[in-house]
């Protein structure tokens, strides 16, 4: 790629194509390579201006290079684009957008008298028609106000006025429907598939490739607690399928041979081949617009209060025009009362406010599903966290392997990476890492795996039944024994570390320790939530209550609950809901689906499980945990805003409803300000929330 280097700065580049111009597509397509990238932190590419700026990391001269030997052919190979662009919808709006100012602003300057009138009276006529259609089906709404009060300024002569209005109220409407596509779309794109590398069945055995490789008619296989990756059709084994991002359903849908499965949706029980038939998944796209057109769960109960409260006080607004009439019998001053109603600003603020709060989430790498649960979190009082993955580190490290009955530590790690690469979980993928670090390549020599839920993996190797899992699953469900003469042995390993147990013809074959640090930031997020007004923060694990204890006295939670089950968290929080308490849940694994699902928002950890994060209202980075204190101060500015565009709403057309009954606005002046005032504070509600005090 050829570019000139307009200002660099440390970290920071800009640069300009050398091409006279650049498609939407193409821009796209750079900004998404440029994202991919590791050494970039931020980049954004303008493509009316062919220019590029790329906030990085590491050595400027790479930096260079790797731009330099960018090609469009190669990238549009390599790169998967959104099914929908954002930037094809914004310049669609505002291309609208300036049309309709332009438009307005040449007929003003340009028409004469005579022709300004008769594209008014044109322009007028749905507005009339709308406002008939709610008289015929005897409903008092905005509608009918708004073709009043058109109608009555031209029947006034007062021409101005009423052109001055339609076209306020096209521009808002035309706002509310730029903002709110915008905002759906970015919500669908957070929430659609990110998919790296699926298990494809060749001839040869199972292959992990890229999902860029995957054509129709290949055959993929998925396991318990992956998500599919692709739209296809069952052609081996029976799985139940969550297909609550998709169709809202909550209890999962079995699928048998031939049945259909659509990408994005997560295995929860089984292991399945499909038959790829769209290998982009491109009807996940489209499903998760509609589900979010259509879903209640957009609307938070200040949305749905809102929207109610604006229709009850449209009569109120019209009587009053008609008492204001009645008592002054003056036309003007009614129709000054006319021209304000309260319905347009809270039914176009809120909403926005709302939509506006779930972006800028996004862009602090939180994708939040549904307004109502930023009002879950705004009122919590109580954060329930999972240890594993969430309060340590998503990636722990395998400190030792500790090899029982003779046998060979190379070998055990070996055998074990082969059982756990099938499964995502933060324990599996350090058993995984381990093996290649020590560059044991572990074939594919046992037979069907079978996964439980929070406990372990069972196979076969050379005729002998291997397990690996928890204490519980290998000593007490399976029945396994200590090695003889080795109980001293097993009983020295560090308390400090969790165990994952491996055991072989129903024996313990290794216990392989792995350290799981605390995330840095723990302690300090705990304490910033405290200052942001939860009372109660809870840890579970499925850990001894030794090393609970331990974990939950260095993190500075108020409780903790050890070796508990899935079932367990899910029971332990729906008994604080009982209880009266608004609860989080925050977790990364599979065994945290269900309490995810019990609490009144769930939150997952975006480095975790697939089908904890398709259950989940909500989905933070895996970087760090100040995302959920900054979701908390979201919520909260949130909450805060909303409430005073209430006051703001009320008070300011309050006021001029009392100003033109008095007859000190005249009809345009009260209409232009009501209006000016609507937009203000939707502007108000899109503009970006008070920043957090600083850290």
């Amino acid at each position: 790629m050829n570019a000139t280097i307009l200002h660099e700065s440390r970290g920071r580049i800009r640069l300009r194509l050398r091409q006279r111009r650049m498609t939407l597509v193409q821009a796209d397509l750079l900004e998404a390579w440029l994202r991919e990238q590791s050494w970039v932190r931020q980049a954004a590419v303008h493509e009316r201006t062919c220019c590029v700026i790329v906030y990085y990391d590491g050595d400027r001269r790479a930096v260079l290079e790797a731009i330099r030997r960018f090609s469009w052919q190669e990238a549009e190979q390599t790169v998967t684009l959104p099914a929908r662009s954002s930037r094809a919808l914004n310049r669609e709006f505002e291309e609208k957008l300036v049309g309709m100012v332009v438009c307005r602003a040449a007929c003003t300057l340009f028409l004469p008298p005579p022709l300004r009138i008769a594209r008014i009276l044109w322009h007028m006529i749905p507005f009339v028609g709308r406002g008939l259609r709610c008289l015929f089906r005897r409903r008092i709404r905005v509608e009918l106000l708004d073709a009043l009060s058109v109608s009555l300024s031209v029947c006034r002569g007062d021409f101005e006025t009423a052109g001055t209005v339609m076209f306020l109220l096209e521009a808002g409407e035309l706002l509310e429907e730029w903002t709110r596509k915008k905002s759906v779309e970015d919500l669908a794109a957070c929430m659609s598939l990110h998919v790296d590398r699926v298990w494809l069945r060749t001839p040869r055995g199972e292959a992990l490739v890229p999902v860029s490789q995957i054509r129709p008619g290949d055959a993929v296989v998925v396991r318990a607690g992956g998500i599919i990756p692709v739209d296809g059709v069952v052609l081996e084994g029976e799985v139940t399928v969550n297909q609550a991002s998709l169709t809202g359903e909550s209890i999962p849908v079995p699928k048998r041979p031939g049945g259909a499965v659509y990408a994005g949706t997560v295995v929860e029980e089984g292991e399945c081949v499909l038959e790829v038939k769209q290998p982009s998944g491109q009807s996940r796209y489209d499903r998760i617009v509609r589900m979010i057109e259509q879903s209640e769960q957009m609307k938070s109960a200040a949305e749905s209060k809102a929207a109610t409260l604006a229709d009850r006080l449209v009569p109120y607004t019209f009587a009053g025009s008609l008492l204001g009439l009645a008592l002054t019998r003056s036309a003007a001053r009614a129709l000054s009362v006319l021209m304000v109603d309260f319905s347009c600003a809270l039914k176009l603020a809120m909403p926005l406010a709302v939509l506006s709060a779930m972006r800028e989430a996004g862009r602090s790498h939180i994708t939040v599903k549904g307004g109502k649960f930023l009002e879950a979190v705004a009122a919590a009082d109580t954060v329930v966290f999972d240890k594993t993955g969430t309060l340590t580190h998503a990636c722990p490290r395998v400190a030792r392997v500790v090899p029982f009955g003779g046998r060979d530590e190379g070998e055990m790690l070996r055998l074990a990476a082969c059982l756990e690469e099938h499964f995502p979980h933060s324990m599996a993928n350090a058993v995984v890492e381990e093996a290649r670090r020590r560059g044991l390549i572990h074939a594919e020599y046992h037979s069907k795996v079978e996964y439980l839920v929070a406990h372990g993996i069972a196979s076969t190797v050379n005729g002998e039944r291997v397990l690996i899992g928890s204490a519980h699953f290998v000593f007490e469900d399976e029945g396994c024994r200590i090695p003889e003469g080795e109980q001293d042995h097993f009983e020295a390993l560090s308390p400090e570390d969790s165990h994952l147990y491996l055991a072989a013809g129903g024996q313990l074959a290794a216990v392989i320790c792995i350290s799981d640090p605390l995330r840095e930031e723990a302690k300090e997020v705990l304490a910033s939530l405290r200052a942001l007004g939860i009372t109660n923060t809870v840890m579970l694990t499925g850990d001894s209550r030794r090393t609970a204890a331990a974990v939950a006295a260095q993190v500075g939670v108020d409780e903790f609950r050890s070796e508990v089950l899935p079932a367990d968290k899910a029971e332990y929080v729906a008994r604080l809901r009982r209880e009266g308490h608004t609860v989080l849940m925050v977790g990364d694994g599979i065994n945290d689906s269900p309490a995810l699902s019990e609490a009144d928002a769930g939150i997952a950890i975006s480095g975790g499980a697939a089908i904890a994060r398709e259950i989940a209202d909500i989905t933070i980075a895996a970087d760090s945990l100040w995302e959920l204190a900054e979701l908390r101060r979201i919520a909260m500015a949130l909450m805060a805003r909303i409430h005073s565009n209430y006051r703001f709403v009320i008070g300011f057309n309050g006021a001029l409803i009392a100003l033109g009954a008095a007859g000190i606005l005249p009809p345009a002046a009260s209409a232009t300000l009501h209006n000016l005032s609507t937009l203000a504070v939707s502007l108000r509600s899109m503009s970006a929330l008070p920043s957090a005090p600083g850290r």
